[in-house]
């Protein structure tokens, strides 16, 4: 008879979790926010009396992935990164084994999830910025690949972002740009050239913050005189700029904990409902955001055209 998913042939416990964090870059890099995460788990296990198998798996047929829950090395599975459509989330519901997700999915509902809501908080930066004046807002948002991959935290930014600007009747402009320094500079030259009009944007990409703040001091805006810049955004990143940057936190540290509880729940009472826990945190107001100044010679001209001059009359009554 087949050990149940979570134990060894004896049917005893591993007193292991997984943890499923596949790399955000082209060549396979980690971001630091990523390994802030595989810390907080690792950290919130071991107080749980669990250790840690972490496997790079974005697929369900990744070699890491089958070893992990094929093998049975683990009690239950914790997935990072989760894709709209995200075939590791899928085999893990089909396979009924013990898992629950930081972020979400239709799939990811039969399970426990915590994660944070990403359009809301992207339409709360296009909120701030409005109510300080600015119309023109670009949007910054991750790289090609997560996005055309249905990276959750991408897509639904950008629906967000897109939404809150089309009811605020303001023309979206949203920005794909690579997990890097150079990617950041190079997003701000594609802004400035197709709006030089522009004067604030909302990013959720902090791996390339550096870098625009470098782009739009080479293209002579000062933040947050000329340019205004709000974000989702951990707090060691948004405050390693300068000025520090306005910004949503996300608070790796707290999914991470909530998302062993789930599991600790999971494995405790399979038979309870699933929890769904979404974050919403505030925006914390540092330097990076202020009025609108609009750009030199990008007002509209009046609709009304100059009256001519007169010359003073005096009138003595």
């Amino acid at each position: 008879m087949a050990a149940r998913p979570g134990t060894d042939e004896a049917g005893r416990g591993t007193h292991t979790l997984g943890l499923l964090y596949p790399p955000a870059g082209r060549l396979g890099e980690y971001t630091t926010m990523q390994l802030a995460f595989v810390g907080g788990v690792a950290e919130a296990a071991a107080r749980q009396g669990y250790d840690l198998l972490l496997a790079p798996a974005g697929r369900h047929d990744d070699p890491s992935f089958p070893r992990m829950v094929d093998d049975r090395r683990v009690d239950g599975v914790i997935v990072m990164e989760i894709r709209r459509e995200d075939d590791r989330v899928a085999y893990l519901a089909e396979a009924g084994f013990p898992f629950v997700a930081i972020g979400r999915n239709h799939r990811a509902d039969a399970a426990g999830w915590v994660d944070l809501d990403f359009a809301g908080l992207a339409g709360g930066c296009v909120h701030h910025l409005a109510d300080l004046g600015h119309r023109r807002i670009a949007f910054v948002n991750r790289s090609e690949q997560l996005f055309n991959s249905g990276y959750g935290f991408a897509r639904l930014g950008d629906e967000g972002y897109t939404e809150t600007m089309k009811k605020l009747l303001l023309t979206p402009h949203a920005y794909l740009c690579g997990d890097d320094l150079a990617s950041g500079e190079e997003v701000v030259e594609r802004i400035l050239s197709e709006d030089p009009a522009t004067t604030s944007l909302v990013t959720m990409n902090e791996a390339a913050l550096e870098g625009v703040y470098r782009g739009l001091t080479r293209n002579g805006r000062t933040v947050p005189r000329d340019f205004s810049v709000v974000g989702v955004a951990a707090s060691p990143w948004a405050e390693q700029v300068n000025p520090p940057l306005t910004a949503a936190e996300i608070p790796a540290k707290e999914m991470s904990r909530v998302a062993v509880d789930l599991m600790m729940r999971r494995l405790r009472s399979p038979d309870s409902p699933p929890r769904h826990v979404l974050l919403k945190p505030l925006i914390t107001l540092r330097g990076s955001t202020g009025h609108c100044r609009p750009v030199p010679g990008s007002e509209p001209e009046s609709d009304f055209p100059d009256l001519p001059e007169f010359p003073d009359i005096d009138l003595d009554f």
